[in-house]
């Protein structure tokens, strides 16, 4: 997916990697005291960092949060992902591991205000993105886990906004400033000027029919499906096995979690009916749901761009991040708008 699939590992060397190792064995130290093991180099993404453990004959995962320092955030996560351990789902989410001490979450003792967890490992492989063999087998897994986090009840608050609530969750992207940042991009970003002014006007579409979204049905969804975040089988490359990455679950719109997916697919009939077929096995949305779909597709793609800007604008990411997302998301919002009519009678067919 745009802004949470993996990257390369960032540049350490010396003493701070040195360091960042230390921190982190002493983190898998407080589930197992005796550890004595290394740890194996796993993804760097935007939003954390893993790396792989053996200890005991098994393989664990540990997850590092890079993005925010809010124990509560990963809390909730983590009592989603409990709950969904206790369902009997046709596949595999991660199973957070207990502490010493009986928690699921460690702070790293380096000063960075950072948290860690272990998951257990879960078996299988990313699909390519041109692989549409699992489609089917993915649309009925999300369909699946939408129709079980339906039932879910938390005691724990999610920590996100819906992704309709974009003033929310942006506070530093509020329309005026993202019109006039557009309209005038610094020098760095000169060249991708034509698809910065395409996202604004986005944005400014998106903010005039977002009311209505309100009224429809909500539900706990996962809310970042796509193929970064599926696993499928080594023995069958078209079965998923895996659904990952619970960090964004929070309570929003039901058919969001379609959408979402639906985004990041590419833009033909085939991806569409294939992963479609599947999700109605399982999940079943109401007329008006079917109906708001495409904009839903075109609220996902704003608020990645949103999240880069914001990522931008706090000195997060370099000129050259904004700029690649930038002419990324603005081909993808006009192959939507193209295509949009086409969309809509695809999925009422379905």
């Amino acid at each position: 997916m745009e802004y949470k699939k993996a990257t390369g590992e960032s540049g350490m060397t010396g003493k701070t990697e040195a360091s960042e190792y230390e921190a982190l064995r002493h983190t898998v130290r407080q589930y197992w005291p005796d550890f004595s093991g290394t740890l194996k180099s796993g993804a760097k993404g935007w939003n954390n960092t893993t790396r792989f453990v053996d200890y005991g004959g098994k393989r664990f995962v540990l997850r590092v949060y890079e993005t925010h320092r809010d124990p509560e955030k990963i809390r909730f996560e983590h009592e989603v992902l409990l709950r969904l351990a206790e369902e009997q789902l046709s596949f595999q989410t991660p199973v957070p591991w207990l502490t010493a001490a009986g928690e699921t979450i460690v702070k790293l003792e380096d000063g960075s205000g950072r948290y860690g967890c272990l998951f257990a490992y879960i078996e299988g492989r990313r699909p390519d993105d041109e692989d549409q063999r699992p489609l089917t087998s993915f649309g009925e897994a999300a369909g699946e886990l939408s129709a079980v986090l339906a039932g879910i009840r938390t005691t724990l608050q999610p920590a996100y906004r819906p992704y309709y609530e974009l003033g929310e969750a942006y506070p530093l992207c509020d329309p005026d400033r993202v019109s006039a940042f557009c309209a005038q991009p610094p020098t760095e970003l000169a060249e991708v000027a034509s698809s910065l002014r395409l996202l604004s006007e986005s944005y400014s579409d998106i903010l005039r029919e977002l009311e209505h979204l309100r009224n429809l049905p909500h539900q706990l969804v996962h809310g970042d499906l796509n193929a970064s975040n599926l696993l499928v089988s080594e023995e069958d490359p078209s079965r998923a096995c895996a659904l990952l990455d619970f960090e964004f679950c929070t309570y929003d719109i039901r058919a969001m979690e379609a959408a979402v997916i639906l985004s990041g697919l590419p833009q033909g009939e085939e991806a569409i009916s294939r992963f479609m077929e599947g999700f109605r096995i399982r999940a079943a949305l109401q007329p008006e749901e079917i109906e708001a779909i495409p904009l839903l597709m075109r609220l996902r793609k704003v608020d990645v761009f949103l999240h880069f800007l914001t990522r931008y604008l706090e000195n997060t990411d370099g000129p050259n991040v904004l700029e690649e997302q930038s002419r990324l998301l603005s081909t993808d919002l006009k192959n939507m708008r193209d295509g949009e009519t086409k969309i809509k009678l695809l999925l009422s067919d379905i």
